[in-house]
């Protein structure tokens, strides 16, 4: 049985030595990439619109292609939808990625064959990198777990759709299905709930090495396995090392998490979207995660207060600085070309070029010209937790805005694992740090223009209840944590504790 782990550790390094070769010759790879799209794209019925075939430089690219989000590329997948060849790229997609948008409705995200070894071979190459820099290989001989959607799909226009982590489940490769859980039937039960009554049933007993998924849903998981159990998760798996981990920022998670454990495991976090694999944690003692270069994505980004402008600024990766947050675009080998797909990142470094997600373009606060993002409310409420000695389960943030003769603020919705004794001064805290993070906000209050933020606790579970309510538990759903309208806002106000407001 210890075969695997025998075989893992050179392989390991065979892999390990070429992603640091492809961090040396990122710049030239982008470029390289950028030209292979262009060969195939060219001969596309979106090629031939925008001209692709004259394209020769990068300069030449940013003036025939807009930066599109969903909805302005939604004509182009209708056609995709209904079985027509060559729309976007060659063919017709291997997959559609269903992948539900705050904005869009589903959207349904192009994988061809080109692309979907991207998905895959980024997974597998985070875990191999981890092996390679840690020796750990212990993990490849034990049961893992992936928590993800149901691999169960439908046809659209003759082209399997489902979710992806559903999607890239019916590619694991065949020495690790052995090592795998929970079943295929368990892995197709909708109701996540049933679900994870049947995938605790199907693990408590096993040797689990390592675990993966949305935290908020491993958070869940534990939570059961505890109740069931009344052990640690550590004592009923004592050979389990290794936590992997993607989705959402996992900073909010990670004391919880932890403390379910039973102590610190290793972790690895990856940065895997329905649009492709964009990065990875390639080591265990360097910040942000490798953005993947030379897997048939080439990347734009363009600075995240100009995203909406008419003419945005759009720099390729040899143009970015560090500590700039930039809205990132991409174009890949499954026909995606300006796409804006989301989400804001900030480099840490540019030798490697390594990342870290601040947040969603679409998800922050500006009602009255701040643009607090996701990454300084996590910092700012984390620090004053850390601080206070108190665990947050989970949060969102929406501007209250006042009609009548009092200050407008923003409202935090915080479900504390235990409130703080001294409520006002924590809320202080939070405030005090927001204001050293975001120079407007600051400026705003020292205006007199916002009052001070307000923090609401919440009852316990309320947001796995508010979930449920709206249809979205489990699988790769996410609380937004910021929100610029008051939609969440409202309907978390059934689960304020009353005796703190």
């Amino acid at each position: 049985m210890k075969i695997k782990s025998l075989l893992a550790r050179p392989f390991a390094n065979f892999i390990y030595a070429k992603v640091r070769r492809d961090m040396q010759s990122a710049v030239e790879d982008q470029k390289a990439v950028l030209q292979e799209l262009l060969k195939v794209g060219a001969k596309t019925q979106f090629g031939k619109e925008h001209g692709l075939d004259k394209v020769k430089t990068y300069e030449e690219f940013r003036a025939a292609i807009p930066i599109r989000d969903y909805e302005q590329y939604k004509p182009y997948i209708e056609q995709v939808k209904q079985g027509k060849h060559n729309i976007l790229w060659k063919g017709l997609p291997l997959y559609f990625a269903k992948t539900s948008g705050t904005t869009s409705g589903i959207k349904y995200i192009p994988i061809s064959k080109e692309s979907i070894s991207n998905h895959i071979d980024s997974a597998r190459n985070a875990l191999l990198c981890y092996i390679a820099e840690t020796g750990n290989t212990g993990f490849t001989d034990g049961k893992m777990i992936f928590l993800s959607g149901s691999p169960e799909l439908e046809r659209i226009g003759g082209v399997p759709t489902g979710r992806l982590s559903g999607i890239v489940n019916h590619h694991v490769p065949k020495y690790l299905r052995t090592n795998q859980l929970p079943s295929y039937e368990t892995n197709c039960i909708d109701d996540w709930e049933t679900k994870l009554d049947a995938i605790v049933k199907e693990t408590i007993e096993q040797d689990m090495t390592l675990i993966s998924g949305i935290p908020p849903w491993v958070q869940m998981y534990f939570d059961r396995l505890r109740e069931v159990s009344g052990k640690q998760i550590k004592d009923l798996f004592p050979n389990f090392k290794v936590l992997v981990h993607g989705g959402v920022n996992f900073e909010p998670y990670k004391a919880k998490l932890f403390e379910s454990i039973g102590g610190k495991v290793d972790t690895i976090e990856t940065f895997p979207a329905s649009e492709g694999f964009i990065a990875f944690q390639d080591s265990q003692n360097a910040e942000g995660l490798l953005l993947n270069t030379n897997s048939g994505i080439f990347f734009e980004f363009v600075p995240a207060g100009e995203i909406y402008a008419e003419k945005p600024t759009r720099l390729s990766l040899e143009d970015v600085k560090v500590g700039e947050n930039y809205a990132l675009i991409i174009n890949n080998n499954a026909g995606l070309w300006g796409y804006s797909i989301g989400d804001t990142v900030r480099f840490v470094s540019t030798n490697p070029y390594r990342l870290v997600v601040t947040g969603r373009t679409k998800h922050f606060i500006s009602a009255f010209g701040e643009h607090v993002i996701g990454e300084e409310v996590e910092h700012s409420l984390l620090r004053a937790a850390d601080e206070a000695g108190v665990r947050i389960v989970e949060f969102t943030v929406a501007p209250h805005i006042s009609n009548d003769q009092g200050k407008s603020f923003h409202e935090w919705f915080v479900e504390f694992e235990q409130t703080p004794d001294d409520l006002g001064t924590f809320i202080k805290k939070v405030d005090d740090n927001l204001r050293a993070k975001n120079i407007y906000y600051d400026d705003l209050i020292t205006g007199n223009i916002l009052r001070p933020l307000q923090i609401l606790p919440l009852r316990k579970n309320a947001f796995i209840d508010y979930m449920k309510s709206i249809g979205k538990l489990g699988g790769q759903n996410k609380v937004p944590r910021l929100s610029n309208d008051r939609k969440i806002a409202d309907a978390l106000d059934a689960y304020i504790i009353h005796s703190h407001s």
